[in-house]
């Protein structure tokens, strides 16, 4: 070798091991950053906390949600929890499994009360309590909004004895309608769509068309979510009658955010990450998520995962 390149060489510096894990964490670091969407979440936080005095007593401000049911296992269901809803007139939530699909009754404390087979249903995912005892189910794949009388008795309900709203949009995969959430004061039905690509739809005069007045109006609220970037998916909606705001469920980024119903302007969000909300584990699947009367959150994860969150 020659006596520069050999000199070079000797100059260059020397890395061990420690060095070159040094070297490594920026670049982790950046990855985690983009992946997470670490950046984003950092925005919305300082966006939100400045208007935290303005919109803390008229909003559902899910900052200040902690856990109080933390991973609880609904016994005799193993498998597929899914969509979820808050029945006020029964004081009850209702939830869907789907393979095989089933309506589900709950306690608030996550006890399964009722089961009711859903023959001739097929890929369940989301379920809305539309008051005057009907609940509206969704089927995932094919894109389809079913009403159907709450059972008063045991036994199955059949696909073919219910009246159902069809949108064919995008079809294909098991990428279809995810979660399904109704304003029953101005009868606005909202539908996220999970991913590929994610979507909000606003479906007005859906329980009027029921009796008949038949003035069906459908909305893309794609201009409230395209800007949440921190948000991959989208996996339930709820909207509060209290406070007449959006609740969104985000699997992938394991989040909960809050958005005003009339602007799509967001309002607040809750990670669901291990340590966030006084979890002890991070959220595997969160899948239906829902608010009582008193503003307390349930959310249900897969497999069979029951959770409740309470404002502190």
């Amino acid at each position: 070798m020659m006596p520069v390149a050999k000199g070079m060489l000797e100059r260059l510096p020397s890395f061990g091991p420690w060095k070159f894990t040094l070297l490594l964490l920026p670049l982790l670091a950046l990855y985690l950053t983009h992946a997470l969407h670490l950046d984003n979440r950092l925005f919305f936080w300082i966006q939100t906390s400045l208007h935290e005095t303005a919109w803390q007593g008229r909003s559902l401000w899910l900052p200040e949600y902690r856990v109080s049911i933390d991973a609880y296992p609904v016994l005799g269901v193993e498998d597929n929890l899914s969509g979820l809803t808050y029945d006020q007139e029964r004081d009850q939530l209702w939830a869907v499994a789907n393979n095989p699909e089933e309506l589900l009754a709950l306690s608030k404390q996550g006890e399964l009360l009722a089961r009711y087979p859903l023959s001739g249903f097929t890929d369940v995912e989301g379920v809305a309590y539309l008051g005057d005892d009907l609940l509206l189910l969704a089927e995932e794949r094919d894109h389809a909004l079913v009403v159907v009388a709450l059972p008063d008795k045991p036994g199955a309900l059949f696909r073919e004895d219910y009246r159902a709203l069809t949108l064919g949009i995008g079809l294909g995969g098991n990428q279809g309608f995810e979660g399904v959430g109704y304003d029953r004061a101005s009868d606005r039905l909202f539908v996220v769509k999970e991913h590929s690509p994610r979507k909000l739809y606003e479906i007005r005069g859906l329980k009027a068309s029921l009796s008949g007045a038949f003035n069906l109006k459908v909305i893309d609220r794609d201009k409230w979510i395209q800007d949440k970037a921190f948000a991959a998916d989208l996996s339930s909606v709820h909207f509060d009658e209290r406070t007449g705001h959006l609740a969104l469920l985000s699997d992938e980024s394991k989040l909960v955010m809050e958005l005003d119903g009339d602007t799509g302007k967001l309002i607040s969000f809750r990670s669901l990450l291990r340590g966030f909300a006084g979890l002890q584990r991070s959220v595997p699947q969160g899948e239906g998520m829902t608010l009582d009367a008193d503003g307390d959150l349930y959310l249900v994860s897969e497999p069979n995962l029951f959770y409740r969150f309470q404002r502190k």
